[in-house]
C-alpha cells in the first residue's frame, strides 16, 4: 500500500488529528454527534475515501473506552435486531464505494452528514414520544441505513440513536448498547478496510495510535465535564458547525 507513504502532516494537521481525536473520544462516553464534526475534518486532511480508513481504528480505540465504562449496560435483545441488517448495509456500501471516485464519496460522506442532522433535529422534535413501531421493518430500516452510513463515512450515530430512542432506553443503557453495536461493527469493517478498500495499512494505523492519548482525554472529559454544558447551546453549536463543515465537502 501506497497512499500514505509520502504523508507529512502539518503542525495544523497534527493539531486537528488531536482536536479529532478527543472529540470522538467524548462521543463514545455519552455526547451524541460531536463526532460527527471529524468526518468532514478528515475529508479535508487526506480525502474522502481515505479518510474513512484513518477515522475508523480512532473510532475503535474510542468503542473500547465506550464498552469499558458502560459494559454492563447493553440491552442485548435490541442489538440482536439490527446488527444482521446492519451488515446488509456495509455490503451496499461496499460495492458503492469501489465504484465512486473520491470526489464522489466527498459528496456521499456530505450528504449523509446532512441527513443524519436533519435526524438529530426530527429526533429532538420528538422526544418523549412513541413515534415508530417496535417491529421487524424499523430495525431493518435502520440497520440497513446505518450499516450504509457506518461503511461510507462512519456517520451512523444519529440513526442508531433514533433507534434506540424508539425502544426508550435510559441514558446509561442507550450509552452502553451503542457502545457495544458500534465496537461489533467496527471490528467487522477493519478487514474491509484493509483488504478491500486498502484504506488501512501499517502506516495510517501508527497515525491513529499517535492520536490515543487524545482519545483518552477525551473519554475522561465525556464522563467528568459534559454533564455541566447546557444540552441546547451544545447542540446547537455541533448542528452549525457540522453542517458548515458539511456544506465546505460540496465545495
Amino acid at each position: 500500500m501506497e497512499f500514505l507513504s509520502s504523508i507529512e502532516l502539518t503542525p495544523l494537521q497534527w493539531f486537528l488529528m488531536a482536536l479529532c481525536g478527543m472529540l470522538i473520544g467524548m462521543s463514545k462516553v455519552g455526547v451524541p454527534g460531536v463526532s460527527m464534526i471529524v468526518v468532514p475534518t478528515l475529508a479535508f486532511i487526506f480525502g474522502g475515501k481515505l479518510s474513512t480508513g484513518i477515522l475508523l481504528p480512532m473510532l475503535m480505540m474510542a468503542d473500547v473506552f465506550g464498552v469499558a465504562y458502560y459494559r454492563r449496560h447493553a440491552e442485548w435483545k435490541y442489538l440482536f435486531k439490527i446488527i444482521p441488517w446492519a451488515f446488509v448495509g456495509i455490503g451496499i456500501a461496499l460495492w458503492v464505494g469501489e465504484i465512486v471516485n473520491d470526489e464522489q464519496f466527498k459528496d456521499i460522506i456530505a450528504v449523509l452528514v446532512f441527513l443524519c442532522i436533519g435526524l438529530m433535529l426530527w429526533k429532538d422534535r420528538k422526544k418523549g414520544k412513541n413515534f415508530f413501531p417496535d417491529n421487524w421493518w424499523f430495525a431493518a430500516s435502520m440497520g440497513i441505513l446505518g450499516g450504509f452510513a457506518t461503511m461510507i463515512g462512519n456517520v451512523a450515530g444519529p440513526i442508531f440513536a433514533i433507534y434506540l430512542l424508539a425502544m426508550h432506553l435510559p441514558k446509561n443503557n442507550f450509552i452502553g448498547t451503542s457502545a457495544w453495536f458500534f465496537l461489533i461493527i467496527n471490528i467487522f469493517k477493519f478487514p474491509l478496510h484493509v483488504l478491500v478498500w486498502k484504506t488501512i495499512d501499517w502506516e495510517s494505523l501508527t497515525i491513529d495510535l499517535m492520536t490515543l492519548p487524545a482519545i483518552a482525554l477525551g473519554a475522561y472529559l465525556g464522563v467528568v465535564l459534559v454533564k455541566k454544558i447546557p444540552e441546547n447551546t451544545y447542540r446547537a453549536f455541533v448542528i452549525i458547525i457540522t453542517a458548515l463543515s458539511a456544506f465546505l465537502l460540496l465545495i
